[in-house]
């Protein structure tokens, strides 16, 4: 891959039309599309090759962003009915239902009657080969909630046929993410802005592939501001009358983009820099989300930066506006 200052060339299409947009709409905006090249480049890609990587990579993100949702309401689905007939079991295994081996384990133990009548060390030695740190760990937290719950609630026993059936569904999805996250990994590689992303804190191979197909290189749009207004995330101020209710996001924008920029900013809060200013939010009375929110923002300045320069993520304290 050649130098990140040379990544581009040439100008995204709609570029025209976004620059007189101040308040954009995300129905409205067009579709970001990869940069036009006149010539076969460094990395080897050409200009069919980058469009062919783009549509692929739209196609996997939405797949991958359906899944997900289908492993959260499978999830849930999973956690609300544990709660009713075993609260204490939930509390241990619904944290733990994105590890293979819980899912495992509830595929073929769905029921406390099961896990009882399976006994400790059996599952001790089933599952040490799926989750080795956390087999006996696991297994101990297990029967240390059965112990919790002496009284049988009415209808536990349809966990035996209901809650495997969810499990193995839960376990097919989580495979199907894998295999997906593998596939964009793989053109993430072939793409001369991938790099540039995953410099910026927070930001991971699906985020990366989420604001390739929704940003492109950035040259839709003419400013920071104009990026922040079509992810949603440049801040309103609610009023009525003479009352002010404070600083919210717009409810538009786009939602793909939006989603990507807050998830991103809450996992970059292990960076110094992004910590300090999300600290500095929280002490000037900013609810948590209203701090990543601001957070989002700011790093919506830093991205624009990142691709309109093709340069890596330098760290630096952002001011506070």
């Amino acid at each position: 891959m050649r130098g990140p200052a040379t990544v581009r060339s040439g100008a995204m299409p709609g570029s025209s039309r976004a620059a007189g947009l101040h308040n954009v709409d995300a129905r409205t905006t067009p579709t970001p599309r990869p940069a036009r090249t006149t010539s076969v480049r460094e990395d080897g890609l050409n200009d069919s090759d980058e469009t062919d990587v783009f549509l692929e990579l739209t196609v996997l993100v939405g797949f991958d962003q359906d899944l997900a949702a289908e492993a959260t309401r499978t999830s849930n689905r999973i956690r609300g009915l544990l709660t009713q007939f075993h609260p204490s079991l939930e509390r241990v295994l619904g944290p733990r239902l994105d590890h293979s081996a819980v899912t495992w384990l509830l595929e073929r133990y769905g029921s406390p009657a099961a896990l009882r009548k399976a006994g400790r060390r059996k599952l001790v030695e089933v599952i040490r080969p799926k989750a080795p740190r956390m087999a006996t760990r696991l297994i101990d937290d297990v029967f240390d909630a059965l112990d919790e719950q002496t009284v049988v609630v009415p209808g536990t026993g349809t966990l035996d046929i209901v809650i495997p059936s969810l499990a193995r569904s839960l376990g097919a999805v989580h495979e199907q993410r894998r295999a997906a996250q593998a596939q964009i990994t793989a053109l993430l590689e072939d793409h001369p802005l991938s790099k540039v992303l995953t410099s910026l804190p927070g930001v991971g191979v699906r985020t990366a592939a989420a604001l390739l197909v929704t940003v492109g290189d950035g040259t839709s749009f003419p400013t920071a501001a104009h990026l922040a207004s079509y992810a949603g995330l440049a801040p309103t101020t609610k009023s009525s009358g003479t009352s002010i209710h404070g600083e919210h996001a717009p409810r538009g924008g786009n939602r793909q983009l939006k989603r990507a920029m807050f998830l991103s900013a809450f996992a970059a809060l292990h960076d110094p820099a992004s910590r300090t200013y999300y600290d500095k939010c929280r002490a000037r009375g900013k609810t948590h989300t209203q701090a990543l929110l601001r957070l989002a923002r700011q790093r919506i300045n830093v991205l624009f930066a990142m691709l309109r320069d093709g340069t890596f993520y330098e760290p630096r304290t952002p001011r506070l506006a």
